[in-house]
């Protein structure tokens, strides 16, 4: 490789490197709040903050046409999906340790390759299915059934990781077709609704210091969304996709600083079959004849809430703003 070629390549990695660090500290927000608080009242309150921006940025969004989706029924699925993910998630991280919510989550590309079978009609190799079976058996590893006892928190790190492999490839099957603002604000505004409709069961006093937390959330998700763009406007997705794995990293030094978490050897052994096989599938993905859609690689945002913008959609925003502002007469 050139040193032309491998500079924005490293440019790309340390973006991407930010970006997961950033997305741990907002899980690490998510966690403490959890203490005080349901994940539902902290998905309403975040999603409440993350308004404003996403407005803001549709209001500069060029694109013609109404927010009627033109495949509802998909739509409707992926919208569901996201608002499951996210109340999972964040249940997830109130009540499991970080490193073993990431590694239960880590298996969400092996299932996106397994979903985008049936959806997208890919076809999987025998190798990539290997790879998808050795990382499953990593889940097993993590869980040890019957040795420990399997928590509502196991249960919910599964439906989020299951759930946001589904919204995933539902995306890469309507993205093309549907107007970004409707990827954006469905999801959002799902979440705004359902999770408000609990309100009256599970709300607490909520005080200027846990305004903060939830405004905090919406702003370290909006602050990892601009690195990960960037990450993916400077280097390639086989680059940026493997960095996500870097949050085991910041799940075990936040775990051990902040909750005094220290990782199960079962955990540490389930996580590095779980990342061996998603690397592996990832560049399996990269290769030029191995994947004829490449779900894994394209889905862009490292699972979906529905909380904070989805960073294809912000970025296909962003293109038309630039190409519609080139176009535009000069005075």
């Amino acid at each position: 490789m050139t040193e032309a070629a491998r500079s924005p390549t490293l440019r790309g990695a340390a973006l991407a490197l930010t970006a997961f660090g950033i997305y741990a500290t907002h899980d690490v927000v998510i966690k403490f709040l959890g203490a005080s608080f349901s994940p539902f009242q902290i998905i309403f309150f975040s999603t409440l903050f993350g308004f404003p921006v996403v407005t803001f940025m549709l209001m500069h969004d060029p694109e013609p046409g109404n927010l009627r989706p033109r495949h509802p029924w998909w739509t409707a699925l992926r919208t569901f999906a996201a608002v499951a993910t996210a109340a999972s998630a964040f249940y997830a991280f109130s009540s499991l340790p970080l490193a073993e919510v990431y590694a239960i989550i880590f298996a969400s590309p092996l299932l996106i390759t397994i979903l985008a079978v049936p959806i997208l009609g890919e076809r999987v190799g025998w190798r990539r299915s290997l790879a998808v079976g050795v990382g499953l058996i990593g889940v097993i590893v993590v869980l040890r059934p019957g040795a420990t006892q399997f928590e509502l928190g196991h249960l919910a790190a599964l439906t989020a990781a299951i759930c946001s492999a589904v919204a995933a490839v539902i995306m890469r099957k309507i993205g093309r077709d549907e107007r970004s603002a409707v990827l954006l604000l469905y999801p959002m505004m799902a979440n705004f609704v359902v999770m408000g409709c609990a309100m009256p069961f599970v709300y607490e006093p909520v005080s200027g210091l846990h305004l903060g937390g939830f405004a905090t959330i919406a702003v370290l998700g909006f602050m990892g969304a601009l690195f990960h763009i960037a990450a993916y406007r400077t280097a390639p997705a086989v680059v940026v996709a493997p960095m996500q794995y870097s949050q085991i990293l910041w799940a075990v030094a936040y775990g051990a600083f902040f909750f005094g978490e220290t990782p199960a050897r079962n955990t540490a052994i389930g996580a590095g079959i779980i990342i061996a096989s998603g690397l592996y599938v990832v560049f399996r993905e990269g290769g030029s004849t191995a994947s004829r859609t490449t779900p894994v690689l394209r889905t862009q945002t490292r699972y979906l809430l529905g909380t904070v913008p989805r960073i294809g959609a912000l970025r296909r925003i962003w293109r038309r703003n630039r190409a519609a502002a080139a176009k535009a007469p000069t005075t």
